[in-house]
């Protein structure tokens, strides 16, 4: 099996992602529905960024997912976690067309329900709310191929000026960075950034 990162013709937004970043976790819940434009959803393994920041602090991501109606956020242990395996299967879910409900599933695991995304059990789980056969996971994340994708995802990424997760890049306006990065981001697609 062999993944391609291609650069489409003529880009859209793109919506930057790990799923160890909890703060990614509230983006992710809220991008489908902030953006006013069709964003792709791809992601990167946010250690391999250059310029790595102090992570959020809990009592604000707490603070912000009670404010939005999110259940308690439960932070898996070990925190943070090693979701190389999950990013993996991210990967392998963005080849399919399933990255999306891939990655909410797998955030609310480990965010909703404290699990940690590197046990491959858990990866599964959210596999399989997304109707991703549990042989096509486990034999997806151990291809070159979808190694090799994640880790072009993640070099262009980097190209573009994503330092941090999460980020929105828009073309023509560049890289917004974090949960609040969001709402300037939907406005330099609307136009309307100053």
């Amino acid at each position: 099996m062999t993944l391609e990162v291609t650069r489409p013709a003529a880009p859209g937004p793109v919506f930057y992602f790990d799923l160890a970043s909890p703060e990614a976790y509230l983006a992710a819940e809220r991008v489908l529905q902030v953006m006013p434009v069709a964003t792709e959803w791809v992601p990167v393994l946010a250690a391999e960024l250059p310029g790595a920041p102090a992570p959020a602090d809990p009592a604000l991501i707490e603070a912000r997912a009670a404010a939005r109606g999110l259940q308690a956020v439960r932070r898996p242990d070990p925190f943070p976690a090693d979701a190389r395996t999950a990013m993996l299967a991210a990967t392998f879910a963005k080849s399919i067309g399933r990255v999306v409900a891939f990655s909410l599933a797998a955030f609310r695991q480990a965010f909703a329900g404290g699990h940690d995304l590197g046990d491959p059990d858990v990866v599964l789980i959210a596999g399989s709310a997304c109707e991703m056969h549990p042989s096509a996971i486990l034999k997806a994340i151990e291809t070159e191929g979808t190694r090799a994708g994640l880790a072009a995802a993640t070099a262009l990424a980097a190209e573009r000026g994503v330092r941090e997760m999460p980020a929105v890049w828009v073309p023509g306006s560049g890289v917004f960075h974090g949960d609040a990065g969001l709402d300037a981001a939907a406005a330099a697609c609307s136009g309307d950034a100053a």
